[in-house]
């Protein structure tokens, strides 16, 4: 079974991909968070250098639009770079982003969604995948979004089993998922709330004929896991110190200054922090902190008082 990473914009960039893969890895594909191209078609330094920052790694970009001119424009250009395929976002629940019919938003607009993938599909010059939720207001419209997918190639239709409302809370649909399973005429992915093993052991027993598995905030989590879903070792503690001192300097080396590089990795802790037993209250004080000397001192409080967890077993968060 293929495992992808998940695109977690502000997290997952290019910086990240490559350090969480040099220390740890496991993964087949990784998902380059989404860039949204303009009418005006210019594909910015920023978005280049993001698209370009780990062309080592078999990346796939994602591209955010409810406009089929930009995302064919958006599939050339990638074409150009040397990308083998575009993955159309239509997962993403923030509300500045489904204000504009993008994101999970488009899903509110099943005709107009036939209508971009009828031109999409005649004209793409890569295979389209698809990253999608079950609905915008309610899972039943799942049914009539999964017509719509099946008139059409998608490469590989990811599927998590959520509606934009509940963005990443509350347990997941998989009696929709089970319908995507029996009914899809696309290879189908799933992403949501796979954070340990057994998690990913039961999936593959419910789904044996399974294509592929999705994971984003449960490798944040755990930087082990998809090594451990092909059998490798837990993450130890000098591993970690080690990955998160590596991952900090190369913030720093790219951002110029140590302000920034604190901040993001205070959003990695976010998630990070859930492998140490009783970390509330040191993660809070982390997330409160101001400056590189306050998160520098945290983060070494964290490695010489905390406990790893036993995280062999039971969700991380």
């Amino acid at each position: 079974m293929r495992v992808d990473f998940a695109p977690l914009d502000g997290i997952t960039k290019a910086v990240f991909r490559q350090v969480w893969s040099r220390f740890f890895g496991g993964l087949d594909r990784y998902f380059i968070p989404f860039f949204s191209p303009t009418d005006q078609h210019i594909l910015t330094d920023r978005d280049r250098r993001e698209l370009t920052g780990s062309m080592d790694l078999p990346g796939i970009p994602q591209v955010m639009t409810c406009r089929a001119a930009d995302f064919l424009w958006a599939v050339e250009r990638l074409k150009d770079l040397g990308f083998p395929e575009a993955n159309l976002n239509l997962g993403c629940p923030s509300g500045t982003v489904t204000a504009k019919g993008k994101g999970s938003g488009f899903l509110a607009d099943t005709e107009g969604l036939d209508r971009f993938f009828d031109e999409v599909f005649s004209k793409a010059v890569l295979p389209v995948s698809v990253k999608t939720r079950l609905g915008y207001q309610t899972e039943a419209e799942f049914p009539r979004l999964l017509e719509v997918f099946n008139r059409y190639p998608i490469a590989c239709l990811t599927i998590h089993p959520r509606i934009r409302a509940e963005k990443y809370r509350g347990t997941v649909h998989m009696d929709e998922f089970t319908l995507a399973m029996e009914t899809s005429r696309n290879p189908v992915c799933y992403n949501g709330d796979l954070q340990t093993v057994e998690d990913m052991e039961g999936l593959k027993a419910r789904f044996p004929s399974l294509e592929a598995v999705m994971i984003g905030r449960g490798a944040i989590a755990d930087p082990a896991l998809p090594r451990k879903l092909r059998g490798g070792a837990a993450a130890t503690r000098e591993e970690l110190q080690a990955f998160t001192a590596a991952l900090y300097e190369a913030y720093r080396d790219f951002y110029g200054q140590a302000h920034p590089a604190a901040q993001r990795m205070k959003e990695v802790w976010f998630y990070l922090i859930h492998l140490f037993e009783n970390g509330e209250r040191l993660g809070g004080r982390l997330r409160r902190s101001r400056g590189p000397k306050a998160y520098e001192q945290l983060e070494a409080e964290i490695f010489q008082t905390l406990v790893l967890r036993d995280h062999t077993e039971g969700d991380l968060f």
